[in-house]
């Protein structure tokens, strides 16, 4: 079964489906979710547990104090609905015009005060909550973006990383990247992209967009894949006492890392959805499985449980699930020459470069077989010819034939570079360490 194919089918093929899916949950958690579907009292909890959450400006509870409220507000902030669910109504403003009553949201786009009046309206009237019910308006501190994830977000979005916790046990997690798309947020279902994350290592593996897989951010060469989430263990230790003190069994906890504060818990949620399966490659029902019935004394032992169940595993399910092998940048293989010898060297992995490039030297001593072709090449030295030859080689147990071009590699410390044309059978970790070996002499 190709990717794709494995994509549309997914739902089947990991044994999920919504109806069984809200089963595993009801039967996980309490039944009520009322205080996780309250924001402002979910944060209340929060603090008092002594958890980080974003500051609190303002509160606009109803017209009258619509009606009264000075408008006096800061440069950057989030105004949020109380109980909406999925992202909806929720504005970030990232800066503010000089002398001005002007904002700025994603992609550079205006808002004015009375677009932020009319959507304070707009919350309190319930056309955000789930119920249409009369709501309460507040405006927050805006994260401040982490370094590490600059390179990957929309024009200052702030990702976020949702962790799923029972019992103090987080069993699966995710990073949720904002995309011009998703207009600056981080919700998926907008556009946003999720990537999974080893339990045990705080490293991403599979990124998803709208259920299908990507391996980049939109249009860059950025991978998604290989990612190290700062504060790694700091995260899942913030997101089980969370769920602890919040008190229902069940949760997902939405994290960000502020560049100055580190990790901050956005929100809780009863109802964190399936996409997070996909991205993690593994299903809910069987990791819950395998931590139900255990009685788990502390925040402490629930984390190292998590790491030691679940972490390391998303390599060997990458591969069951894909048919492909996971390979890292620096990989031995094994040339075969045409009188059945073999060669043992170092490739470096470079998905930047279409075709496998060879050391002519190397090409020489393998006795290759010449192709009767030249390509046209571009390198620091310009445009270059390339002779091409015929190529047999193995890499993680997989035997590749292919062509290659040969040109000289004496100044470089690779004698052979693997290009994505020869990379079909093969997913790439940037971190993964592969073993070193000694080259033939």
């Amino acid at each position: 079964m190709s990717m794709f194919n494995y994509l549309r089918n997914y739902k089947k093929i990991l044994g999920l489906n919504a109806r069984n899916l809200d089963y595993v949950l009801r039967k996980k958690h309490q039944p009520s979710t009322k205080i996780a579907d309250n924001k402002l009292l979910v944060k209340k909890i929060l603090k008092k547990a002594g958890l980080p959450v974003p500051a609190t400006y303002f509160v606009i509870r109803n017209k009258k104090d619509f009606e009264k409220f000075s408008w006096d507000l800061p440069k950057s902030f989030v105004l949020k609905p109380n109980k909406s669910l999925g992202g909806q109504g929720v504005l970030i403003v990232y800066g503010k015009k000089k002398d001005a009553l002007i904002w700025i949201k994603a992609g550079q786009k205006l808002i004015t005060i009375e677009n932020i009046k009319n959507h304070v309206f707009n919350i309190l009237e319930g056309n955000f909550s789930p119920k249409e019910e009369n709501d309460t308006a507040f405006f927050e501190e805006r994260v401040k973006l982490h370094p590490t994830f600059k390179p990957y977000t929309f024009k200052g979005g702030i990702p976020d990383i949702r962790v799923l916790v029972y019992e103090k046990i987080p069993i699966m997690a995710q990073l949720r990247l904002p995309t011009k798309q998703s207009e600056g947020r981080s919700n998926l279902h907008l556009g946003g992209i999720g990537v999974g994350i080893d339990l045990k290592t705080g490293i991403t593996t599979t990124a998803i967009q709208h259920n299908k897989i990507v391996e980049n951010v939109p249009k860059t060469r950025l991978v998604l894949s290989g990612i190290k989430i700062p504060s790694w263990k700091e995260v899942l230790k913030i997101a089980a006492l969370a769920q602890e003190a919040v008190g229902i069994k069940f949760l997902g906890i939405d994290i960000a890392l502020d560049r100055e504060k580190g990790p901050v818990i956005f929100e809780v949620n009863a109802r964190p959805g399936i996409a997070i399966q996909l991205a993690n490659q593994s299903p809910l029902r069987e990791r819950l499985k395998r931590v139900e019935g255990l009685k788990v004394k502390s925040v402490k032992r629930g984390t190292s449980i998590a790491r030691e169940v679940f972490g390391g595993e998303v390599e060997e399910e990458l591969e069951e699930i894909s048919g492909r092998k996971v390979i890292g940048i620096f990989e031995p293989i094994k040339i075969f020459t045409p009188d059945n010898k073999e060669i043992n060297l170092m490739a470096k992995i470079d998905t930047g470069a279409y075709l496998t490039s060879i050391d002519e030297k190397i090409a020489e001593k393998a006795k290759l077989k010449k192709i009767d072709k030249i390509i046209k090449a571009s390198s620091v030295l310009g445009e270059e010819s390339r002779p091409l030859v015929e190529l047999k080689f193995s890499l993680e147990g997989q035997l590749i034939e292919t062509r290659a071009c040969t040109t000289d590699r004496s100044h470089v410390k690779y004698d052979i570079i693997i290009g994505r044309r020869d990379l079909k059978k093969f997913l790439l970790d940037p971190l993964r360490k592969s073993k070193i070996i000694k080259e033939e002499s």
